[in-house]
């Protein structure tokens, strides 16, 4: 979404758009004339890609807008998760058999845009939700406008995780 030319976006709204949209820059940039091969490489002591990190920010990004939307039902119930519920979380962090780095940046893009197109069309970004059981949750309410801010924010320090990835596969920088 172009920001600047999206009309009746002003204000908060403007800004919180033009935050996530510079946020999710620095993160598709990490990934810039990769291959599929090195989107998947391990380069530190982390289990983190930069493949891996972007899944993980499409699907954090995808499952807070569904909250936004839906309530807490949308992301379930986190003190239930099982083994297998475990293993799908640890898969966003990979880059999987058959995933590529063009197919990974296309699932991001589709996210992206639906969260742009949602920013503006929201009636109240003081809505509040109650939000879901989860062992690591120690508020009980967020409202829409915190939830983008963690979107924000989770984007942010994923890039910069990815940022520090891509200097050690390749020497590449984001920034500086």
């Amino acid at each position: 979404m172009d920001v600047k030319n999206a009309p009746n976006v002003t204000g908060e709204r403007a800004d919180l758009l033009a935050e996530l949209a510079k946020a999710r820059h620095f993160l598709r940039f990490t990934t810039r004339d990769l291959t599929d091969e090195q989107a998947g490489m391990r380069t530190t002591a982390s289990e983190l890609c930069l493949g891996g990190l972007v899944k993980h920010v499409t699907s954090c990004e995808r499952s807070w807008v569904d909250f936004i939307l839906e309530g807490p039902s949308a992301m379930g119930d986190f003190t239930q998760m099982t083994e297998e519920d475990f293993a799908r979380r640890a898969d966003e962090f990979k880059m999987l058999p058959g995933d590529t780095l063009a197919g990974v940046l296309d699932a991001y893009a589709e996210v992206a845009r639906r969260t742009d197109e949602l920013i503006p069309a929201l009636p109240d970004l003081d809505a509040v939700h109650e939000l879901p059981k989860a062992p690591w949750n120690t508020e009980t309410h967020w409202s829409t406008r915190r939830v983008l801010l963690h979107i924000m924010t989770e984007t942010a320090q994923h890039a910069g995780h990815a940022d520090i990835i891509r200097e050690s596969l390749d020497g590449a920088k984001s920034m500086g």
